[in-house]
């Protein structure tokens, strides 16, 4: 781990390689695993106030759950995640004509429905941020479910932190990802050093 500020970083966000394949995984991380998408308190009164905006955007699966459920539930950590359909996908995903699962929530943003892009938890995947007892623990989440997305990123050259640009600023500031710039610089500078 490499620590910045009250931050620890893995390793893994400059030396894995990551760019999502839409097309080969078909928007996975959206469908499958434990819960719903990871939410922030703040994140469940935009979401709340922004339902009837985001509302025309969904599928009417989407709006039942939410309509039963609410927009958030707790999950097994007692944190707050979006609401599922029947276990599965995030209420707030739609499908395209390909049957890539999309999110409502990006689509009402682009459409100028609300200022809210989605949640960060999605925007900064496969990051996955902790609080610590002094420290914010950002860590990269693997899963099998992306190895198109590492083949992807592997095969552009692109690190992770340098994928997730837009979401890291979103998160911590412009100064934080210059930073993670620097560190990378340094990391590859130390890398040609052994192998030269």
């Amino acid at each position: 781990m490499i620590e910045l500020e009250d931050k620890l970083i893995a390793q893994d966000l400059f030396k894995k390689k990551f760019v999502c394949d839409l097309s080969a995984c078909k928007g996975a991380c959206c469908v499958e695993g434990n819960s719903g998408a990871p939410l922030t308190e703040e994140e469940v009164h935009i979401l709340e106030k922004e339902y009837e905006s985001i509302k025309p955007f969904m599928r009417k699966e989407g709006i039942e759950s939410i309509d039963n459920q609410g927009v958030f539930y707790m999950d097994w950590e007692n944190e707050p995640v979006t609401t599922l359909v029947d276990g599965k996908e995030c209420a707030f995903v739609i499908f395209d004509e390909g049957g890539v699962a999309k999110c409502s929530i990006e689509k009402a943003h682009k459409e100028e429905a609300t200022n809210f892009k989605k949640p960060l938890s999605c925007h900064l995947y496969p990051i996955r941020v902790s609080q610590l007892k002094h420290h914010e623990a950002i860590n990269y989440n693997e899963w099998d479910i992306c190895k198109p997305a590492c083949d992807c990123g592997n095969k552009l050259d692109v690190p992770v932190f340098k994928f997730l640009r837009e979401p890291i600023i979103r998160k911590w500031g412009i100064d934080f990802y210059e930073k993670l710039e620097y560190i990378n610089k340094e990391i590859s500078s130390r890398d040609f050093d052994k192998n030269s």
